[in-house]
């Protein structure tokens, strides 16, 4: 009887944390990243840093995150059309506004019996980040997960090559996902291929330390991109590169896609 009932616990457990079936094929794997403290931002003397990239402290609490970019499988299984620019399943879906990814995280959330973190009316878009639904990840949350555990420009070390992400247009459009090695965490492309839509609005950072954060509830300009593209150069991939001082959240790119992230 104490077996059934802890077997029927595992059986419980697993279902409640699967994320079901990917609509056409494409990777629908989530990682777990355990929560912590962290460096965000760039030292001053890392090679072509940005002067928006105060390094302050930051921890962030435990979630789990998509291992890959969300994919034009993914998306079609949800939204029912596709808005890329280079067609394919296993490429990461593109073309995408802000406000596109988090509707695109509301119906997938919808889909699969979840309780979206988004209220969206019009333009206006707040997050209960408590909710069990899909969402974008905050900036310090991206930045937590891509680094890895390094202190370095890149999770690769102080360079990176074309070896290893898809960027300084090696091959002049996007590739599948998944394509490259995975940081320490297991979470593939977060240097290159497509920028990434995370929550926060684009402004300075802060200079103490930070639990959590969310960003500033406006920005200077635009919401945030991370990661760089496959049409960037190296110094735009690095883990604390900004993309986002002068992009709309309306903007739709080749170059702009994004990944998700649950609580």
């Amino acid at each position: 009887m104490i077996r059934l009932f802890l077997l029927s616990c595992v059986l419980l457990f697993a279902v409640a944390c699967s994320d079901g079936g990917n609509g056409g094929g494409a990777p629908d794997d989530f990682v777990y990243i355990e929560g912590g403290t962290f460096t965000m931002g760039s030292p001053n003397d890392e090679l072509n840093r940005g002067s928006d990239e105060t390094q302050h402290q930051v921890t962030v609490s435990s979630f789990y995150m998509g291992a890959y970019e969300v994919t034009q499988a993914e998306w079609v299984a949800v939204m029912g059309s596709n808005p890329s620019y280079s067609a394919g399943d296993d490429l990461p879906v593109e073309q995408v506004s802000w406000y596109d990814a988090v509707a695109y995280c509301n119906a997938r959330s919808v889909q699969r019996g979840l309780t979206p973190v988004y209220t969206i009316n019009g333009t206006n878009v707040t997050m209960d980040i408590s909710k069990n639904g899909y969402r974008l990840p905050t900036e310090a949350e991206w930045e937590y997960a891509a680094r890895a555990g390094t202190t370095t420009a890149y999770n690769t070390g102080a360079s990176i090559t074309t070896a290893q992400a898809n960027f300084d247009n090696s091959i002049n459009e996007t590739v599948a996902v998944g394509s490259y090695a995975p940081n320490d965490w297991g979470l593939y492309d977060m240097h290159g291929n497509v920028l990434e839509w995370v929550w926060d609005w684009y402004d300075t950072y802060p200079s103490n330390a930070q639990t959590n954060p969310t960003g500033p509830a406006s920005g200077l300009s635009g919401r945030i991109l991370r990661g760089g593209a496959w049409n960037n150069s190296a110094e735009d991939v690095r883990s604390a590169f900004r993309f986002g001082g002068s992009l709309d959240p309306t903007d739709k790119d080749p170059s702009g896609g994004f990944r998700v992230v649950r609580r």
